[in-house]
């Protein structure tokens, strides 16, 4: 399976989308300018999760991390409440693990 890192982060942004629902238009840019800036590291974590360089555990901690940087730029938009931002990280997260996973079961 190839792993299309573009298409993951353009799915990554339709579940944030899915997520904060009406404020959208609010979130957009800060959700667009936070994956252009942090595209090249997770790209980098997928790769080495899927080329067997980390464990499971260590890229699950670093997704932590990225998760973390996520909500506090959502949080930075006054529109949505924490739920919100916590569920607009998870999801866009959980996209990339998906992806990863799948990526590692083609291959076997």
């Amino acid at each position: 399976m190839d792993f299309d890192f573009n298409e993951v982060l353009a799915d990554m942004l339709s579940a944030v989308k899915g997520e904060v629902g009406e404020h959208w238009e609010e979130v957009k840019s800060v959700a667009n300018s936070f994956f252009e800036r942090r595209k090249v590291r997770l790209e980098l974590l997928a790769d080495m999760r899927i080329q067997g360089d980390i464990n499971q555990a260590k890229f699950e901690k670093r997704l932590e991390h990225e998760q973390l940087l996520a909500e506090a730029e959502f949080h930075a938009i006054a529109v949505i409440t924490k739920a919100i931002a916590q569920r607009a990280a998870n999801a866009a997260l959980d996209v990339l693990k998906k992806a990863v996973k799948a990526a590692m079961d083609a291959a076997l």
